[in-house]
């Protein structure tokens, strides 16, 4: 999967603005290309636990519709753990085709990967960055 610069750029500092609680989001592109990050509101407002307020997505969804995109993944962080699906992250996946992006700030330097959550288990999707 391709991602903008500017788009993960941004979805690590929306991670550290909310730490030390996690942040939440979609990502809204065409094909195989994410161009934008629509933050949302973390209900939870957990350390270790994420719920996308509702009105943020439906307004993702309106936004990317209105544009000729789609929603293709959700990003979240995990501001003391790794970038790799939590037990509850798998649980609480619904859709097998949306793409999980997760923001790690465990070591300081941020890491971010992208996984794919269905029946088959948890699948890592590279991320390309470019311009």
């Amino acid at each position: 999967m391709r991602i903008r610069r500017a788009v993960l750029d941004a979805i690590v500092e929306h991670a550290r603005a909310d730490a030390p609680l996690e942040c939440c989001g979609l990502l809204l592109g065409c094909g195989d290309r994410i161009d934008d990050s629509w933050p949302a509101r973390n209900l939870k407002r957990s350390p270790t636990a994420f719920l996308i307020d509702p009105a943020d997505h439906f307004a993702a969804i309106r936004a990317a519709r209105a544009s000729g995109r789609t929603v293709l993944a959700a990003y979240h962080s995990h501001p003391a753990g790794p970038a790799t699906p939590s037990p509850t992250d798998v649980r609480e996946a619904h859709d097998p085709a949306l793409v999980h992006v997760i923001v790690s700030l465990e070591r300081g330097e941020p890491a971010v990967a992208a996984y794919l959550i269905g029946d088959e288990g948890v699948v890592a999707v590279p991320l390309a960055p470019e311009p």
